[in-house]
């Protein structure tokens, strides 16, 4: 599949191809891109399987010089989005490249904690196995507050065959800043609905919370699962979710008001709930379940921000968790296609996910069995 968009002075171009690599279809792309664009493209974003990583030199060498691409980032995944279509598994690559104003891509170590200086939004792809995503999500949100962040984490293999990569260069982790008259317009559906009542958390210590409105935290779970069809409690194991509020300045909290964990376990002897992330004492909790008639019900809001900016848009990327796709909506192409019909189908491209990352309520954070899209728009002059 191909697309083309345009809106101003900005472009964008996709481009699918599946398969094993061949330096044939990779040129192929290339042309396409570059008749597309007719100019050259500052930015492209790739998404590969892992078994294009021996040739990843090859594979950068030929888009950057018959395509007129001067940077090209991207990683490894399991699955390639492209268009309204979703490649789930198998060999094959997406791209998509850009016009626009775009920083310098910046490969991260582990110790890196860069402030990203009059930057619009920032796109990072990074490897799971080798960079320390949380800490730099939480670093980054402290050195450089406001500035919305959007991508994903490479998957597609063992720690031995994922990577993210800079110019065909492995890298542990790659962010590219946004500049000048573009900017970043970011959209997340995270797939679960509030159950039961939100309360305020009033003991907790590191990721156990022990109570929640004066009552234990398992009680609390309790009654929200009591409040499920009895379809939702036949599938609701590993399906609940602990929602953290992201502001408490909300008098009636909805799905995109919560930072969506998973809850690790729970013991009805002490109490406790351990969950996948570290509340505050006074933070608002309300439990969520995760089912895709829920994940149908949040698409729409989810998507919300990118049909808002359909008509500034030239082109977006998905990040869409391994975990949703086809086996969990029971048809394929719902995450691709509702971003595809939002963006009144504008240049897409994407990949599947070990973890994703785009902000909740302004602040940046990792998630996980979500999508997480950047709608790349041109601002005004």
């Amino acid at each position: 599949m191909r697309n083309d968009g345009a809106m101003g002075k900005f472009k964008a171009a996709s481009y699918h191809v599946n398969g094993v690599y061949k330096a044939s279809e990779v040129l192929s792309a290339a042309l396409h891109l570059r008749e597309t664009l007719k100019t050259p493209a500052r930015m492209a974003f790739a998404f590969v399987s892992a078994n294009y990583m021996p040739h990843i030199a090859e594979f950068c060498e030929i888009l950057r010089v018959d395509g007129h691409i001067q940077d090209i980032v991207g990683c490894t995944s399991g699955g390639r989005i492209e268009g309204g279509s979703e490649f789930e598994g198998g060999s094959g690559f997406s791209i998509m490249a850009c016009q626009g104003e775009f920083g310098d891509p910046l490969a991260l170590a582990g110790d890196d904690f860069s402030t990203v200086t009059g930057a619009n939004g920032c796109i990072l792809v990074a490897n799971p196995f080798a960079f320390p995503i949380e800490e730099w999500i939480g670093s980054f949100n402290r050195r450089n507050p406001g500035i919305g962040l959007v991508g994903g984490l490479a998957s597609g293999g063992n720690a031995d065959e994922v990577s993210a990569f800079i110019n065909g260069e492995s890298v542990d982790a790659v962010a590219v800043s946004v500049l000048g008259r573009t900017a970043i317009v970011p959209a997340l559906s995270q797939g679960c609905r509030p159950i039961g009542e939100p309360f305020t958390v009033t003991r907790a210590e590191h990721n156990v919370i022990y109570a929640v409105g004066g009552q234990p935290a398992y009680r609390a779970l309790e009654r929200a699962f009591e409040t499920l069809s009895d379809d939702e409690k036949s599938n609701a194991r590993g399906n609940l979710f602990a929602g953290l509020a992201g502001s408490e300045y909300i008098h009636e909290f909805n799905s995109g008001d919560f930072l969506v964990k998973s809850i690790i376990g729970a013991d009805p002897d002490s109490g406790a709930v351990v969950i996948a992330g570290i509340p505050r004492i006074g933070q608002t909790l309300q439990y969520q379940i995760r089912n895709p008639n829920a994940a149908i019900e949040d698409l729409a809001r989810g998507y919300e921000p990118a049909r808002l900016a359909k008509r500034r848009a030239y082109g977006a990327l998905l990040f869409s968790c391994l975990g949703r796709g086809k086996n969990f909506f029971g048809t394929a192409n719902r995450d691709a296609s509702e971003l595809a019909e939002a963006l009144g189908n504008k240049p897409l491209a994407g990949c599947f996910c070990n973890g994703e990352i785009a902000p909740v309520r302004g602040l940046n954070a990792l998630h996980g069995y979500t999508a997480a899209a950047a709608v790349f728009v041109e601002k005004a002059s």
